[in-house]
């Protein structure tokens, strides 16, 4: 594995990286206390991402995307997780799934998807399925040539903004010798949709600005051409696009911690106590050594799984590992450096506390530490047998 980065790596790095400081972080606190990204700044933010050709640079380039590698990816997405997140979601990555598109599909959702035309949000989670996806109660059942579907999804980030949603529901329920297990099936459906209603979801301390909201299905009607993939085959469609979603989790978790660690080191060298600066004080450095050093080991996991990826190694562990250090180690980063700026820490004249707080979902969202333990563990005994 070569650690140096390519000319044109380095490029994307400093493209992207400037594209955050100059059109993202200048909004940061006002959308932070107001919750809400006014409708010109995200359409400004969309409109200079096209520009630049980095929208929809997850996609192929046979589909208008850019063509990123997996690992150019993760690049992109350690800069983009230095920004807000509310902010950071204009500059466009739609959901990979969508590459599941067949026939007229591509025109009403991949393709527009990838212009920057319409925006996707997914669904999975339920009020009560969330990491147990086969836990699902929200369904779909026959009737007259269609799909008729009923319940709730809750915690779907982007469905405010969004023109259209990957639904995954249950289709039926197979007996296995492990006990009842269910079928799933993703659709694809239009806001506005009969039947369908997008309404506001729950306050966030983290990630203000980046809502979530509700989807409620009563009665709703679907054709089959709404199936994305195959009937019944939502695990597969899920597997082959969606595990890489962690990684993006894991990537800007070290992209958050590299900024909160620089705002607490330049605070360390000047703050003053005792007659000298904080940072010659052991109770201080050494917090700060520990801190980069777990920033290094993550980046490190994480451009390692993106590097699998590409050459077409498993990565499943990898990816499991990263998303799980990264995201806890963000945790232990942003308190240490709320704790070395003291009281100030606390207060909104730093974003500090933004990030303290911001921080909490990772670990939650995209799978939780002990579901990625749980792959980790998996991994390593199901070859043993056990």
């Amino acid at each position: 594995m070569d650690f140096g980065l390519t000319d044109e790596q380095e490029m994307i790095v400093a493209t992207v990286r400037r594209f955050v400081e100059e059109e993202i972080f200048p909004h940061e606190a006002a959308v932070d206390r107001s919750g809400e990204v006014p409708d010109d700044l995200a359409e400004a933010i969309k409109g200079k991402a096209i520009e630049l050709g980095f929208y929809a640079c997850n996609f192929p380039e046979e589909v208008g995307g850019a063509g990123l590698s997996h690992l150019d990816l993760t690049l992109v997405e350690r800069e983009l997780g230095r920004g807000s997140m509310a902010l950071t979601h204009f500059f466009g990555r739609p959901q990979g799934i969508l590459m599941a598109c067949r026939g007229a599909q591509r025109e009403r959702y991949l393709l527009p998807a990838v212009r920057g035309e319409r925006m996707d949000a997914l669904a999975m989670t339920e009020p009560d399925a969330g990491s147990d996806v086969r836990g699902m109660t929200c369904s779909a059942t026959r009737s007259d040539g269609d799909w008729v579907v009923n319940g709730t999804k809750h915690f779907i980030s982007g469905a405010d903004h969004a023109d259209f949603f990957i639904v995954f529901v249950a289709t039926g329920v197979d007996e296995t010798a492990h006990g009842p297990k269910k079928r799933i099936t993703c659709f694809l459906v239009d806001r506005g949709h009969p039947g369908f209603t997008v309404r506001d979801g729950y306050a966030s301390v983290s990630h203000r600005g980046y809502r979530n909201q509700i989807l409620e299905f009563d009665e709703c009607r679907l054709p089959d051409a709404a199936v994305l993939g195959e009937v019944d085959g939502g695990f597969a469609v899920m597997n082959e696009w969606l595990y890489g979603t962690r990684l993006t989790v894991a990537a800007m978790a070290v992209g958050r911690a590299r900024r909160c660690f620089d705002y607490a080191v330049d605070y360390a060298a000047q703050r003053r106590q005792f007659g000298q600066p904080i940072a010659k004080f052991q109770g201080v450095s050494f917090p700060v050594a520990d801190m980069v050093t777990e920033i290094d080991a993550a980046d490190l996991l994480t451009l390692s799984a993106a590097w699998r990826l590409d050459r077409g190694l498993p990565a499943n562990r990898e990816i499991a590992s990263a998303k799980l250090y990264a995201t806890e180690m963000l945790g232990r980063v942003t308190d240490r450096s709320l704790q070395i700026f003291g009281g100030m820490g606390l207060m909104d004249d730093f974003p500090i506390e933004r990030f303290w707080r911001d921080a909490r979902v990772e670990r939650i969202w995209d799978g939780t530490s002990e579901v990625q333990r749980h792959i980790i563990g998996r991994a390593l005994f199901r070859p043993l047998g056990a």
